[in-house]
């Protein structure tokens, strides 16, 4: 869109998908993340009606994944200030921001920074993945997902098993030693019973639970 298409479209609401790049095992892209993330906000923008969608940020939060290439991580500090600084400017010509998060690693920095820019009275919300029994990490969830959205992205014939202990047992290894400490592939789940129909109704249930608010913390079960 041109500055004149924008303005002429006089759109209350901006959202701002927000991704990350990094590894998903040998089998998703890196841009895995900003891919859902982008068409959940397209999805949002079209039941609104009166929203845009902007450009996505495909960087965050994801030091965990730093050992495997691909990887670009800014981490949660400067996240924060980039998240802040984009709904200050964006606040000038739509009155609310929404920003829609594809990873759940940058839950922390986006609740903080919804947090302060609601104290300077602006209009921001912020969504973050709430799946009921999600794996964590380029799993069945994620994959069936991808699947679903950009079948041709997945390359199904590297499908692997990852570590499949339940986060809570990995947890304090994954702070200390990234997830290469507990999946020399990346990955924290199965992926290989993943299909488009799982994909489709993973989606559904992914748009059926979006929020505006960031009051609720996401399941700590995804990385």
């Amino acid at each position: 869109m041109t500055t004149t298409e924008v303005a002429d479209a006089a759109a209350h609401v901006l959202i701002v998908p927000l991704g990350a790049t990094e590894q998903h095992g040998p089998h998703l892209p890196i841009s895995t993340d900003t891919t859902i993330a982008v068409a959940w906000a397209s999805q949002l923008a079209l039941a609104m009606g009166d929203a845009l969608v902007a450009p996505a940020l495909p960087y965050g939060s994801s030091g965990e994944h730093q050992s495997f290439a691909g990887t670009i991580s800014i981490g949660q500090d400067a996240l924060r200030l980039v998240l802040i600084e984009l709904a200050r400017s964006a606040g000038v010509h739509h009155r609310r921001v929404i920003y829609v998060s594809g990873h759940a690693g940058n839950h922390e920095p986006l609740r903080s920074a919804v947090e302060q820019l609601r104290a300077e009275g602006h209009d921001v919300a912020g969504l973050v993945p709430r799946l009921e029994g999600a794996d964590a990490h380029a799993g069945h969830t994620e994959t069936s997902i991808m699947l679903y959205l950009e079948p041709a992205s997945v390359r199904t014939d590297r499908l692997e098993t990852g570590c499949t202990e339940p986060l809570h047992a990995i947890i304090e290894q994954l702070r200390s030693g990234g997830v290469v400490s507990v999946a020399a592939n990346g990955v924290l789940g199965d992926p290989t019973a993943s299909s488009a129909d799982d994909g489709a109704m993973l989606w559904q249930e992914l748009i059926a639970a979006s929020d505006l608010g960031m009051e609720r913390r996401p399941r700590s079960d995804r990385a």
